[in-house]
C-alpha cells in the first residue's frame, strides 16, 4: 500500500471517470444543531474520533497521468457545495448529492475546473445526526437512487421530522421528481450495483445505545418497496421497545438483511472488485470501508474488509470477513485515520479515503 494523495480537508468519498481521474469529495457535517448533554457528549467523542472540522465543500481532481500510483495533479474541480458526499457521471452531465439537493452541472471530458452553477434536481431534507447523501446512476442513467438518513438515532424527534428520510429515493432527472424506493434504512451509505445481477446493493449504520454489542450495521441486497424496520424494529423483526409509538403492524414487512457486519462498525464505503485486481482471492465480492465506533468498548471497524460472493451475486454463506486494510488505531486506541469511500483505480488497485489522516491510501496487489 502507498499514499496516492495526501494533504486533503475530510476526504470522504471518490469517483473514478472514465480516464482514470479520480474525483474526492473534501467534505463534513453542516454545523450542527444537537442540544442538550447528549449533543455534548456526542461532540467531544467525535472530535476525539477526528470528525470536528468545517466543511471543506469541494470536489477536487486527482490525476495519476503516469501511472506510478501517486497523483501529480490535484487541482479543485468544483467549489461552493453544501456538504457534498456522492457523485455520478451520465453522459456529460455530472450529478453531485450535496446534503440537501441534488444538483448536476455540465462536464466536458478533461476539464479539471468547473465553474457552472449547480442546477437543482431535487431538494430533499439535509443536516441532522447523518447528513451525508450518496448518489449512483442507473446503467442506462434514467434513473438516480439518492440514499438519505434519518434525522436522529430512532425518531425520537418526531417521525414527522423524518419524512423522505432513512430511506433510498429514486430519482427522475428529467421530470425532477423521486419516490421511496426503499425504507427502514436507518443510515444507508455505499451505494452499488452487483455485477453479475445488476441489482442494488447497500451499506447501512444501524441504531446507537443498545449497548456494544446491538445492532449491527449490514450489507444488503435493495429493491423496489423493501423495507427495513427502522425505528420500529431491527435485523429482520427485533423490536426496539425505546420507540414511541410501537407499530407491531409493520414487522411481517420488515426484510432482514443480508449481511452482518458487526455492530458500530461504521460500515460506508462499497465496492464490488468487478475490475479490482488484487489477485484470485479477491476477485468476486465487495470491498467495505468501516469508518469505525465512536462511542463502543472495545472499538470496532477502523479498517477495509472484503466478503467473498457466490455466482448468484449474493454473499457466501460461510463468508468471514477478510482485513485488506489496517492500522488505523494507535498502539492506546486512537484514531490515526478512519476509511471511508472504497473505489478501484483504472489499475485494478484499490483507494481508500482517510478523512482523519487527510488522505487517500492505495492498495495493489504485491
Amino acid at each position: 500500500g502507498n499514499s496516492f494523495a495526501a494533504g486533503l480537508d475530510h476526504p470522504r468519498w471518490m469517483y473514478r471517470w472514465p480516464n482514470g481521474d479520480v474525483l474526492v469529495a473534501e467534505t463534513n457535517s453542516p454545523p450542527r444543531d444537537v442540544g442538550g448533554i447528549t449533543g455534548l457528549v456526542m461532540g467531544y467523542l467525535m472530535k476525539r474520533g477526528g470528525a470536528a472540522v468545517p466543511s471543506a465543500n469541494r470536489i477536487t481532481l486527482l490525476r495519476d497521468g503516469d501511472g506510478d500510483g501517486v497523483a501529480e495533479l490535484k487541482t479543485p474541480l468544483i467549489t461552493g457545495l453544501t456538504s457534498p458526499l456522492g457523485m455520478a457521471l451520465v453522459g456529460t452531465t455530472l450529478y453531485i448529492a450535496n446534503t440537501d439537493a441534488l444538483v448536476r452541472v455540465p462536464f466536458a471530458p478533461g476539464q479539471t475546473r468547473i465553474t457552472a452553477k449547480p442546477e437543482i434536481v431535487v431538494r430533499y431534507p439535509g443536516g441532522g445526526n447523518h447528513w451525508a447523501r450518496n448518489v449512483i446512476a442507473s446503467a442506462d442513467g434514467t434513473r438516480l437512487y439518492v440514499a438519505v438518513g434519518s434525522s436522529s438515532n430512532i425518531g425520537e424527534n418526531g417521525l414527522d421530522k423524518e419524512e423522505n428520510r432513512a430511506c433510498i429515493l429514486e430519482v427522475n432527472p428529467a421530470t425532477k421528481t423521486f419516490r421511496t424506493f426503499a425504507s427502514g434504512l436507518r443510515n444507508p451509505q455505499g451505494l452499488a450495483f452487483e455485477p453479475a445481477s445488476g441489482r442494488l446493493w447497500t451499506t447501512v449504520n444501524e441504531r446507537d445505545m443498545l449497548g456494544s454489542d446491538l445492532a449491527p450495521d449490514y450489507l444488503t441486497s435493495v429493491g423496489l418497496g423493501d423495507y427495513f424496520g427502522w425505528p420500529h424494529s431491527y435485523w429482520g423483526g427485533y423490536v426496539d421497545k425505546r420507540v414511541e409509538v410501537l407499530r407491531p403492524d409493520l414487522l411481517e414487512y420488515a426484510k432482514r438483511p443480508d449481511y452482518a457486519l458487526g455492530p458500530h462498525t461504521a460500515s460506508l464505503g462499497l465496492a464490488f472488485a468487478a475490475d479490482a485486481k488484487l489477485g484470485g482471492q479477491f476477485a468476486n465480492g465487495a470491498f467495505v470501508g468501516q469508518h469505525g465506533s465512536w462511542n463502543r468498548k472495545p472499538v470496532s471497524g477502523y479498517k477495509v474488509v472484503y466478503i467473498r460472493f457466490n455466482s448468484l451475486g449474493f454473499p457466501e454463506k460461510s463468508a468471514k470477513p477478510v482485513d485488506v486494510l489496517g492500522g488505523f488505531l494507535d498502539a492506546a486506541g486512537n484514531a490515526q485515520g478512519r476509511p471511508v469511500g472504497v473505489i478501484t483505480d483504472r489499475t485494478g488497485a484499490l483507494l481508500v479515503a482517510d478523512d482523519v489522516g487527510n488522505r487517500i491510501w492505495r492498495v495493489s496487489a504485491r
